[in-house]
């Protein structure tokens, strides 16, 4: 008898060290759902699926882990919070105060940045595909052409185009942003852009003395006046769409990811 003596007093004893810090972090929760005021609380992977939180201050807050998928978080003060694998996906962060926040491997997929403050925060890391109203300030221009080749990977051309447009308004000279987004008019069938785009980017690459990239640019327009000229007498043959597609492919496998 004396072993299971020994072990069951072992085991209450763990559970008096472990319990009071489960209670703290059960008070905290229930502070934040009754006050929303918990700046510096521990509600690592906190359950807070569509909770609304809007206006609440979670000012370094650590929410690892924590599940805040679709959660109305507008207007809210994140600021120095560890949201370090957390889960955003879809929810409201307009207006929200995410400055110096901590968004390592973040799922912020599908969720509203508009006017978000994004000062001093990294999205480097975070998973931000769908994600709507990104701040201009919210990356640098590579940071935006890579997500932009990301979705145009998954042919999401629109929204790649709109995270090409914020690399452009960043670097108006971004010489591969202009290629990219010429692949990606001609996806969606606007050739007069994309040939556009395509000479934007020749000329760029010239400027800025890259004979290959200059090079690949106008081998892309050389093969889509060729192609239009071809589909016109074809009388759009799907099979040379097709082909026309897959040209420009090859070419988007030659952009560099990861500038």
């Amino acid at each position: 008898m004396k072993p299971i003596i020994v072990t069951t007093t072992a085991l209450l004893t763990a559970l008096s060290v472990v319990l009071p810090a489960r209670g703290e972090n059960l008070e905290h929760l229930s502070q934040l759902l009754s006050t929303k005021q918990c700046s510096l609380c521990d509600l690592t992977g906190a359950g807070l699926v569509m909770v609304d939180l809007s206006g609440a201050k979670l000012i370094g807050a650590n929410l690892a882990g924590a599940n805040l998928s679709q959660a109305n978080l507008s207007g809210a003060d994140l600021s120095g919070a560890n949201l370090t694998g957390a889960s955003l996906h879809g929810a409201n962060l307009t207006g929200a105060n995410l400055s110096s926040a901590i968004l390592n491997g973040t799922d912020l997929r599908e969720a509203y940045l508009s006017y978000a403050i994004l000062t001093g925060t990294k999205l480097d890391n975070a998973y931000v595909q769908g994600a709507e109203g990104i701040p201009q300030n919210a990356g640098s221009p590579e940071l935006f052409y890579n997500w932009g080749l990301l979705e145009t990977q998954k042919g999401n051309y629109p929204e790649a185009l709109e995270h090409y447009d914020k690399a452009l308004l960043l670097d108006s000279e971004f010489a591969f942003v202009y290629l990219a987004r010429a692949y990606a008019m001609l996806r969606l069938g606007n050739e007069i852009e994309a040939t556009e785009n395509a000479q934007m980017a020749s000329q760029l690459f010239e400027e800025q003395n890259n004979p290959q990239g200059k090079q690949m640019s106008e081998n892309f327009i050389s093969n889509i006046e060729a192609f239009r000229e071809a589909k016109n007498k074809e009388r759009g043959n799907p099979q040379l769409d097709n082909f026309v597609r897959g040209a420009a492919s090859i070419m988007l496998r030659l952009l560099p990811l990861g500038l």
